[in-house]
Protein backbone atom coordinates (compact mmCIF):
# COMPACT_ATOMS: atom_id res chain seq x y z
CA UNK A 1 0.00 0.00 0.00
CA UNK A 2 1.42 3.23 -1.00
CA UNK A 3 1.97 6.25 1.52
CA UNK A 4 -0.82 8.50 1.25
CA UNK A 5 -0.79 12.27 1.20
CA UNK A 6 -2.19 14.88 2.77
CA UNK A 7 -2.18 18.63 2.50
CA UNK A 8 -1.06 20.15 5.86
CA UNK A 9 -0.83 24.35 5.95
CA UNK A 10 -0.61 24.31 2.33
CA UNK A 11 2.04 21.66 2.02
CA UNK A 12 1.60 18.17 0.48
CA UNK A 13 3.03 15.80 3.33
CA UNK A 14 2.86 11.82 2.90
CA UNK A 15 1.92 9.75 5.99
CA UNK A 16 5.10 9.14 7.65
CA UNK A 17 5.80 12.99 7.28
CA UNK A 18 2.35 13.68 8.72
CA UNK A 19 2.72 11.00 11.84
CA UNK A 20 6.48 12.73 12.83
CA UNK A 21 4.18 16.06 13.04
CA UNK A 22 1.74 14.39 15.11
CA UNK A 23 4.09 12.90 17.11
CA UNK A 24 6.17 16.00 18.01
CA UNK A 25 3.53 18.74 18.38
CA UNK A 26 1.10 16.33 20.35
CA UNK A 27 -2.46 16.33 19.44
CA UNK A 28 -5.44 18.69 21.13
CA UNK A 29 -9.00 16.71 21.79
CA UNK A 30 -10.95 20.22 22.03
CA UNK A 31 -14.24 17.97 22.89
CA UNK A 32 -14.52 14.72 25.38
CA UNK A 33 -17.24 13.82 23.05
CA UNK A 34 -14.30 12.24 21.01
CA UNK A 35 -13.71 9.93 23.67
CA UNK A 36 -16.94 9.54 24.68
CA UNK A 37 -18.71 8.45 21.40
CA UNK A 38 -15.56 6.54 20.19
CA UNK A 39 -14.43 5.05 23.16
CA UNK A 40 -17.65 2.50 22.54
CA UNK A 41 -16.40 0.86 19.92
CA UNK A 42 -13.13 1.55 19.63
CA UNK A 43 -9.89 1.56 21.75
CA UNK A 44 -9.43 5.27 22.56
CA UNK A 45 -9.54 6.36 26.20
CA UNK A 46 -7.90 9.76 27.81
CA UNK A 47 -6.29 7.70 30.32
CA UNK A 48 -2.59 7.90 29.42
CA UNK A 49 -1.78 4.59 30.50
CA UNK A 50 -4.12 3.00 27.45
CA UNK A 51 -1.55 4.51 25.08
CA UNK A 52 -4.36 4.97 22.37
CA UNK A 53 -3.50 5.81 19.26
CA UNK A 54 -4.97 7.03 15.84
CA UNK A 55 -4.35 4.74 12.61
CA UNK A 56 -4.26 7.47 9.57
CA UNK A 57 -5.10 6.11 5.90
CA UNK A 58 -2.88 3.47 4.92
CA UNK A 59 -2.84 2.05 8.85
CA UNK A 60 0.18 3.97 10.03
CA UNK A 61 0.06 4.05 13.56
CA UNK A 62 0.49 7.25 15.43
CA UNK A 63 0.48 7.63 19.16
CA UNK A 64 -2.18 9.84 20.59
CA UNK A 65 -0.63 12.75 23.03
CA UNK A 66 -3.69 14.67 24.08
CA UNK A 67 -1.37 18.12 24.86
CA UNK A 68 -4.14 20.26 24.81
CA UNK A 69 -4.52 23.60 22.79
CA UNK A 70 -0.88 23.87 22.69
CA UNK A 71 -0.74 21.94 19.73
CA UNK A 72 -2.06 22.91 16.05
CA UNK A 73 -3.29 19.66 15.22
CA UNK A 74 -7.08 19.06 16.65
CA UNK A 75 -8.85 15.73 16.89
CA UNK A 76 -12.42 16.11 16.12
CA UNK A 77 -15.88 14.66 15.38
CA UNK A 78 -17.84 14.88 11.75
CA UNK A 79 -21.69 15.26 11.18
CA UNK A 80 -21.44 11.75 10.59
CA UNK A 81 -19.72 10.72 13.81
CA UNK A 82 -16.23 10.11 11.78
CA UNK A 83 -13.09 10.80 13.21
CA UNK A 84 -10.81 13.78 11.22
CA UNK A 85 -7.59 15.40 12.02
CA UNK A 86 -7.33 19.51 11.36
CA UNK A 87 -4.73 21.38 11.15
CA UNK A 88 -6.34 24.59 13.50
CA UNK A 89 -9.86 24.58 11.52
CA UNK A 90 -7.96 23.03 8.16
CA UNK A 91 -9.43 19.68 7.58
CA UNK A 92 -6.85 16.88 6.93
CA UNK A 93 -8.23 13.32 6.86
CA UNK A 94 -10.46 11.04 8.85
CA UNK A 95 -8.69 8.70 11.12
CA UNK A 96 -9.73 5.65 12.63
CA UNK A 97 -8.97 3.22 15.81
CA UNK A 98 -7.93 -0.16 16.52
CA UNK A 99 -11.31 -1.87 17.42
CA UNK A 100 -12.63 -1.50 21.41
CA UNK A 101 -11.19 -4.25 23.88
CA UNK A 102 -11.96 -5.34 27.20
CA UNK A 103 -8.42 -5.98 27.77
CA UNK A 104 -7.86 -2.49 30.45
CA UNK A 105 -10.85 -3.85 32.26
CA UNK A 106 -9.19 -7.08 33.03
CA UNK A 107 -7.15 -8.10 36.55
CA UNK A 108 -4.74 -10.84 37.11
CA UNK A 109 -5.51 -13.81 39.47
CA UNK A 110 -3.25 -11.96 42.12
CA UNK A 111 -5.86 -8.76 41.67
CA UNK A 112 -3.66 -6.83 39.70
CA UNK A 113 -5.14 -4.55 37.01
CA UNK A 114 -3.94 -4.64 33.48
CA UNK A 115 -4.44 -1.04 33.25
CA UNK A 116 -0.86 0.04 34.41
CA UNK A 117 0.82 -3.57 33.77
CA UNK A 118 0.77 -3.59 30.07
CA UNK A 119 -0.62 -1.58 27.04
CA UNK A 120 -1.22 -2.15 23.62
CA UNK A 121 0.20 -0.41 20.99
CA UNK A 122 -0.93 0.01 17.72
CA UNK A 123 -2.97 -2.82 15.94
CA UNK A 124 -0.86 -6.13 17.17
CA UNK A 125 1.67 -5.20 20.16
CA UNK A 126 1.46 -5.48 23.97
CA UNK A 127 4.26 -3.82 25.56
CA UNK A 128 5.62 -3.96 29.28
CA UNK A 129 7.20 -0.46 29.82
CA UNK A 130 8.41 -0.67 33.45
CA UNK A 131 8.23 -3.99 35.29
CA UNK A 132 10.72 -2.31 37.46
CA UNK A 133 12.44 0.68 39.11
CA UNK A 134 15.48 2.02 36.86
CA UNK A 135 18.32 2.20 39.53
CA UNK A 136 19.33 5.09 37.52
CA UNK A 137 16.25 7.23 38.20
CA UNK A 138 16.33 6.40 42.11
CA UNK A 139 19.72 7.70 41.74
CA UNK A 140 19.39 10.87 40.15
CA UNK A 141 20.52 10.01 36.85
CA UNK A 142 17.47 9.14 34.89
CA UNK A 143 17.30 9.75 30.87
CA UNK A 144 16.31 13.35 30.19
CA UNK A 145 13.69 12.27 27.83
CA UNK A 146 12.32 9.12 29.63
CA UNK A 147 8.96 10.21 31.51
CA UNK A 148 8.71 6.61 33.55
CA UNK A 149 12.33 7.71 35.15
CA UNK A 150 11.47 10.79 35.64
CA UNK A 151 8.44 10.21 37.82
CA UNK A 152 10.40 7.76 39.62
CA UNK A 153 12.81 11.00 40.71
CA UNK A 154 10.48 13.10 41.64
CA UNK A 155 8.59 10.16 43.84
CA UNK A 156 12.42 9.72 45.64
CA UNK A 157 12.92 13.31 46.14
CA UNK A 158 9.13 13.71 48.19
CA UNK A 159 9.87 10.28 49.68
CA UNK A 160 7.05 8.89 48.79
CA UNK A 161 7.29 4.43 48.17
CA UNK A 162 6.96 3.45 44.48
CA UNK A 163 4.04 0.89 43.98
CA UNK A 164 4.52 -2.64 43.68
CA UNK A 165 5.56 -4.17 40.56
CA UNK A 166 4.20 -6.90 38.67
CA UNK A 167 5.29 -10.50 39.41
CA UNK A 168 6.53 -12.67 36.64
CA UNK A 169 3.11 -14.63 36.70
CA UNK A 170 1.33 -11.36 36.58
CA UNK A 171 3.11 -10.54 32.99
CA UNK A 172 2.19 -14.09 31.87
CA UNK A 173 -1.41 -14.08 32.79
CA UNK A 174 -1.74 -10.42 30.70
CA UNK A 175 0.24 -11.98 27.87
CA UNK A 176 -2.36 -14.88 28.03
CA UNK A 177 -4.96 -12.60 27.53
CA UNK A 178 -3.82 -10.12 24.99
CA UNK A 179 -2.22 -13.51 22.64
CA UNK A 180 -5.04 -15.74 23.06
CA UNK A 181 -8.08 -14.83 24.46
CA UNK A 182 -8.64 -11.73 22.81
CA UNK A 183 -6.28 -11.77 19.94
CA UNK A 184 -5.29 -8.59 20.20
CA UNK A 185 -1.89 -9.06 20.04
CA UNK A 186 0.87 -10.89 17.81
CA UNK A 187 4.18 -9.21 19.25
CA UNK A 188 5.49 -8.92 22.98
CA UNK A 189 7.86 -6.13 24.42
CA UNK A 190 9.43 -6.31 27.44
CA UNK A 191 11.63 -3.88 29.41
CA UNK A 192 12.09 -2.94 32.80
CA UNK A 193 14.01 -0.38 34.09
CA UNK A 194 18.11 0.12 34.46
CA UNK A 195 19.44 -1.74 37.08
CA UNK A 196 23.21 -1.38 38.92
CA UNK A 197 23.27 -5.24 38.46
CA UNK A 198 22.99 -5.93 34.94
CA UNK A 199 23.69 -9.95 35.33
CA UNK A 200 20.95 -10.39 38.04
CA UNK A 201 18.17 -7.88 35.44
CA UNK A 202 18.65 -10.82 33.09
CA UNK A 203 17.65 -13.03 35.49
CA UNK A 204 14.60 -10.70 35.97
CA UNK A 205 14.01 -11.59 31.86
CA UNK A 206 14.28 -15.00 32.19
CA UNK A 207 11.85 -15.27 35.44
CA UNK A 208 9.04 -13.37 33.14
CA UNK A 209 9.97 -15.62 30.09
CA UNK A 210 9.80 -18.58 32.02
CA UNK A 211 6.46 -17.64 33.10
CA UNK A 212 5.44 -16.64 30.01
CA UNK A 213 6.46 -20.27 28.67
CA UNK A 214 4.52 -21.69 31.23
CA UNK A 215 1.00 -20.29 30.95
CA UNK A 216 0.91 -19.38 27.05
CA UNK A 217 4.64 -20.81 25.27
CA UNK A 218 6.92 -18.46 24.06
CA UNK A 219 6.68 -20.02 20.76
CA UNK A 220 3.06 -20.47 20.45
CA UNK A 221 3.42 -16.58 20.23
CA UNK A 222 2.17 -15.10 16.54
CA UNK A 223 4.81 -12.67 16.24
CA UNK A 224 8.29 -11.80 18.11
CA UNK A 225 9.23 -11.56 21.76
CA UNK A 226 11.56 -8.09 21.97
CA UNK A 227 13.42 -7.92 25.27
CA UNK A 228 14.83 -4.23 26.11
CA UNK A 229 17.67 -4.69 28.49
CA UNK A 230 20.84 -3.04 29.82
CA UNK A 231 23.78 -4.60 28.85
CA UNK A 232 25.50 -7.02 31.45
CA UNK A 233 29.78 -6.79 32.17
CA UNK A 234 29.49 -10.28 30.02
CA UNK A 235 27.75 -10.34 26.71
CA UNK A 236 28.08 -14.48 27.03
CA UNK A 237 24.98 -13.67 29.43
CA UNK A 238 22.57 -12.46 26.96
CA UNK A 239 22.80 -15.78 25.59
CA UNK A 240 20.66 -17.19 28.21
CA UNK A 241 17.85 -14.70 27.33
CA UNK A 242 17.35 -16.20 23.79
CA UNK A 243 17.72 -19.80 25.56
CA UNK A 244 14.36 -19.05 27.46
CA UNK A 245 12.38 -17.37 24.69
CA UNK A 246 13.63 -14.22 23.14
CA UNK A 247 13.34 -13.60 19.52
CA UNK A 248 15.40 -10.30 19.52
CA UNK A 249 17.34 -8.33 22.31
CA UNK A 250 17.91 -4.91 22.46
CA UNK A 251 20.51 -2.70 24.67
CA UNK A 252 19.03 0.64 23.58
CA UNK A 253 22.05 3.57 22.91
CA UNK A 254 19.83 6.30 22.63
CA UNK A 255 22.02 9.14 21.88
CA UNK A 256 25.28 8.18 19.72
CA UNK A 257 27.18 11.53 20.67
CA UNK A 258 29.10 10.84 23.36
CA UNK A 259 29.29 14.37 25.08
CA UNK A 260 25.82 14.72 24.50
CA UNK A 261 24.91 11.24 25.99
CA UNK A 262 26.80 12.34 29.18
CA UNK A 263 23.93 15.24 29.52
CA UNK A 264 21.22 13.19 28.39
CA UNK A 265 21.93 10.03 29.39
CA UNK A 266 23.79 10.16 32.69
CA UNK A 267 22.95 7.31 34.26
CA UNK A 268 23.48 4.69 31.49
CA UNK A 269 26.78 6.86 30.10
CA UNK A 270 28.44 6.57 33.68
CA UNK A 271 27.69 2.99 34.53
CA UNK A 272 27.32 1.05 31.47
CA UNK A 273 29.11 3.22 28.76
CA UNK A 274 28.76 2.95 24.67
CA UNK A 275 31.25 0.74 24.13
CA UNK A 276 29.59 -2.44 26.47
CA UNK A 277 26.28 -1.71 24.60
CA UNK A 278 28.41 -2.26 21.63
CA UNK A 279 29.88 -5.33 22.67
CA UNK A 280 26.68 -6.91 23.54
CA UNK A 281 25.08 -5.80 20.65
CA UNK A 282 28.22 -7.27 18.06
CA UNK A 283 28.26 -10.74 20.13
CA UNK A 284 24.18 -11.04 19.94
CA UNK A 285 24.77 -10.35 16.14
CA UNK A 286 27.78 -12.32 15.84
CA UNK A 287 26.40 -15.32 17.74
CA UNK A 288 22.68 -15.05 16.25
CA UNK A 289 22.70 -13.69 13.24
CA UNK A 290 21.93 -10.22 11.89
CA UNK A 291 18.50 -8.51 13.09
CA UNK A 292 18.81 -10.41 16.36
CA UNK A 293 20.14 -7.43 17.72
CA UNK A 294 18.50 -3.72 18.51
CA UNK A 295 19.25 -0.87 19.56
CA UNK A 296 16.58 2.10 20.21
CA UNK A 297 17.90 6.01 19.34
CA UNK A 298 15.64 8.93 20.45
CA UNK A 299 15.86 10.82 17.16
CA UNK A 300 15.69 14.46 17.69
CA UNK A 301 17.99 14.93 20.58
CA UNK A 302 20.93 15.18 18.61
CA UNK A 303 22.79 16.53 15.33
CA UNK A 304 21.36 14.85 12.05
CA UNK A 305 24.60 13.84 11.26
CA UNK A 306 25.74 12.03 14.95
CA UNK A 307 22.59 9.83 14.82
CA UNK A 308 22.97 8.77 10.99
CA UNK A 309 26.93 7.78 11.83
CA UNK A 310 25.33 5.83 14.50
CA UNK A 311 22.73 4.15 12.95
CA UNK A 312 25.52 3.36 9.88
CA UNK A 313 27.44 1.98 12.20
CA UNK A 314 25.05 -0.73 13.64
CA UNK A 315 23.43 -1.87 10.12
CA UNK A 316 26.78 -2.32 8.65
CA UNK A 317 27.21 -4.87 11.68
CA UNK A 318 24.17 -6.47 11.27
CA UNK A 319 22.33 -5.15 14.46
CA UNK A 320 18.90 -2.94 13.71
CA UNK A 321 19.23 0.70 14.62
CA UNK A 322 15.15 1.56 16.27
CA UNK A 323 13.99 5.20 15.14
CA UNK A 324 12.31 6.28 18.09
CA UNK A 325 10.81 9.87 17.62
CA UNK A 326 11.89 12.16 20.79
CA UNK A 327 8.14 13.90 22.20
CA UNK A 328 9.06 16.91 23.22
CA UNK A 329 6.16 18.07 25.26
CA UNK A 330 6.01 17.56 29.12
CA UNK A 331 9.85 16.63 29.54
CA UNK A 332 12.82 18.85 28.00
CA UNK A 333 16.42 17.47 27.09
CA UNK A 334 19.23 20.50 27.13
CA UNK A 335 16.65 22.84 28.48
CA UNK A 336 14.91 22.65 24.44
CA UNK A 337 11.19 21.49 24.40
CA UNK A 338 11.18 21.46 20.60
CA UNK A 339 11.60 19.16 18.32
CA UNK A 340 14.12 19.64 15.34
CA UNK A 341 12.38 20.64 12.08
CA UNK A 342 10.57 18.16 9.54
CA UNK A 343 13.47 18.11 7.05
CA UNK A 344 15.58 16.68 9.60
CA UNK A 345 12.76 13.43 10.14
CA UNK A 346 12.56 13.22 6.07
CA UNK A 347 16.60 12.63 6.23
CA UNK A 348 16.47 10.13 9.03
CA UNK A 349 13.56 8.48 7.03
CA UNK A 350 15.72 8.32 3.38
CA UNK A 351 18.72 7.46 5.38
CA UNK A 352 17.33 4.50 7.45
CA UNK A 353 15.32 3.61 4.21
CA UNK A 354 18.50 3.08 2.20
CA UNK A 355 20.42 1.41 5.67
CA UNK A 356 17.74 -1.06 5.72
CA UNK A 357 17.87 -1.92 2.08
CA UNK A 358 21.73 -2.21 1.65
CA UNK A 359 22.33 -3.76 4.54
CA UNK A 360 19.49 -6.37 4.87
CA UNK A 361 18.13 -4.73 8.19
CA UNK A 362 14.33 -5.51 9.03
CA UNK A 363 13.03 -4.17 12.38
CA UNK A 364 10.48 -5.98 14.88
CA UNK A 365 7.00 -5.68 14.36
CA UNK A 366 3.98 -5.59 11.95
CA UNK A 367 2.05 -2.51 11.68
CA UNK A 368 4.16 -0.52 13.61
CA UNK A 369 4.31 1.09 16.24
CA UNK A 370 3.20 4.24 18.18
CA UNK A 371 6.10 6.73 18.25
CA UNK A 372 8.81 4.73 16.27
CA UNK A 373 9.07 5.66 12.17
CA UNK A 374 11.57 1.73 11.78
CA UNK A 375 8.75 -0.48 11.03
CA UNK A 376 6.92 2.66 9.04
CA UNK A 377 10.07 3.12 6.57
CA UNK A 378 10.82 -0.68 6.21
CA UNK A 379 7.63 -1.64 5.26
CA UNK A 380 7.22 1.52 2.78
CA UNK A 381 11.32 1.08 2.13
CA UNK A 382 10.72 0.67 -1.76
CA UNK A 383 8.45 3.71 -2.24
CA UNK A 384 10.64 5.86 -0.38
CA UNK A 385 13.95 4.96 -2.01
CA UNK A 386 12.11 4.63 -5.60
CA UNK A 387 10.92 9.11 -4.56
CA UNK A 388 14.35 9.70 -3.39
CA UNK A 389 15.94 7.94 -6.69
CA UNK A 390 13.43 10.23 -8.57
CA UNK A 391 14.35 13.36 -7.38
CA UNK A 392 17.61 12.82 -7.91
CA UNK A 393 17.74 11.89 -11.65
CA UNK A 394 14.88 15.22 -11.38
CA UNK A 395 17.95 17.03 -9.74
CA UNK A 396 20.84 16.11 -12.33
CA UNK A 397 18.48 16.23 -15.55
CA UNK A 398 18.13 20.47 -14.70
Amino acid sequence: MSLRKFKVNGKDLDALELKVLLITNGINVPSADVYEQLGRTHRLSPDPLECSCLLLPGNIVVHLAAVGPRSPFNLRLGESGQAYLAYHDEFVTEVSFPPATRFYEQQTSNGRPFRGTGVLQGVDVLSFAYLWSCEYAQAGLACQFCHTGGYTEQQVRAGQAEPAFPTPRDVAEVVEHAVNTEKVAKHVQITGGSTMNPQAECDRVIAVLNAIDSVTGCDKIPGEIVIFTTPPSDPVAIDDLFAAGADRVACDIEVWDENLARQICPGKSRLTGRQRHLDTLQHIAEKFGPNKACSSFVVGVEPLESFLAGAEYLAQRGIVPIVSIWMPHGRPVLGKTAAPGLDYYRQVRDRIAELYAQYDIEPPGGAGFNVCLCRDTWNHRAEILGKKAATCDCHLAQ
